[in-house]
């Protein structure tokens, strides 16, 4: 099993100590890629970590909840993310994953945080790839004028 110290610096991500809170490009959930790698293999926590660090404005947010989050989605897409990578880090890209674990951090107590976090991500990733992204809803309050 490889180091989740050393696939997190084949990204830039800094591991630190628990004590710290992270900035930018930091993490504290080395434990939780450690069992990504574990479960899912070291080829998938790349992928993970891809959709992370190189999509904009999520290095800001790279906390075990999102980590599983990005993990379960990755795993539940598989096949879109394999048949263009381009397009699925293009939804991360648009896809405001701070302000969704905001979102998700409000129902904190009532649902595990990685479940609600993993919605609202994959309603962004079902618009994209879902049979309303040929022809979005009219009604749709995320309709571009």
């Amino acid at each position: 099993m490889t180091d989740p110290r050393a696939l997190l610096n084949e990204f830039g991500i800094k591991a630190i100590g628990k004590s710290r809170y992270p900035a930018a490009s930091e993490t504290r959930a080395i434990g939780t890629v450690r069992r990504i790698i574990k479960l899912h293999g070291i080829d998938h926590a790349r992928d993970m970590l891809t959709i992370l660090a190189d999509t904009s404005n999520n290095r800001a947010s790279l906390e075990a909840e999102v980590f599983g989050a990005v993990s379960d989605i990755l795993r539940a897409c598989q096949k879109w993310y394999e048949e263009d990578p381009s397009k699925f880090l293009d939804v991360f890209d648009k896809c405001p994953i701070g302000e969704l674990q905001a979102v998700a951090h409000d129902l904190r107590g009532f649902v595990p945080l990685r479940s609600a976090l993993a919605g609202l991500i994959y309603e962004r990733v079902w618009r994209a790839y879902g049979p309303r992204s040929i022809q979005p809803d009219l009604l749709d309050d995320r309709r571009r004028a």
